[in-house]
């Protein structure tokens, strides 16, 4: 894929966030790997919905600008984006957020790592909260690096979730699910008088996990790991 496209597909993500109310004002970031040591990133200070293909910033993997226009610069959170890609060589773009129901959970300090759902058993699986990490530091990236090898969507506590694919848009499509899983966990919940929703039996968990498999699923999946 040519970059002009890649730069087009980063900004078609950024204005869904932003019409999905997912981001508000500057909220928010996302960032593609172009290859091993270059990478797009959104800019600083400029809200998703008004995000152009000119407005991208391209960096090595020390967040160094290699092209920018103006005075554009990366957000402070691209630290977080960078150690992703460190960390899991298979990732090809990085989505952060603040889908609300969500971001309520982590709030809440309330995992989504209930297997009720297919959408966790084959898409996104068990979602675990991150310890908080001050933004714009290094705690950020130190603090979600512990769980990268085993998942592809966190929730950050206090803050929002991060979502990741082999592509920009695999790492959308798992954002978008996370918050699906949020809000009907939510709903169930309510329906139930606060108690949590029962879980697929463990049995059909086994076949849900290997359809990831037939369905070409990329990425990582914590498994029954919860449940040791």
């Amino acid at each position: 894929m040519n970059e002009q496209l890649i730069r087009e597909k980063i900004c078609d993500v950024c204005n869904k966030m932003w019409q999905l109310g997912w981001v508000a004002a500057n909220d928010g970031n996302v960032s593609v790997k172009l290859d091993k040591n270059t990478f797009l990133c959104t800019p600083t200070g400029v809200s998703k919905s008004f995000i152009t293909p000119d407005k991208l910033i391209k960096i090595d993997q020390n967040a160094n600008i290699i092209e920018a226009q103006g005075d554009y610069r990366p957000s402070s959170e691209i630290k977080m984006h960078l150690r992703v890609y460190q960390e899991r060589p298979d990732v090809g773009a990085v989505v952060h957020a603040h889908p609300p129901v969500a971001t309520g959970f982590a709030l809440a300090h309330v995992p989504l790592d209930s297997y009720s759902l297919i959408e966790n058993a084959i898409v996104i699986g068990s979602v675990p909260i991150t310890p908080f990490g001050v933004p714009s530091t290094n705690e950020v990236p130190e603090a979600i690096a512990p769980y990268l090898a085993e998942h592809d969507v966190l929730l950050l506590e206090y803050h929002g979730a991060l979502a990741v694919g082999s592509d920009i848009i695999t790492a959308f499509y798992r954002m978008e699910s996370l918050e699906l899983v949020a809000k009907t966990t939510f709903y169930a919940r309510m329906l139930l008088g606060g108690k949590q929703e029962e879980e697929i039996p463990r049995e059909k968990l086994e076949t849900l996990f290997e359809m990831r498999k037939n369905y070409g699923v990329t990425g990582k999946h914590p498994g029954y790991k919860k449940y040791s």
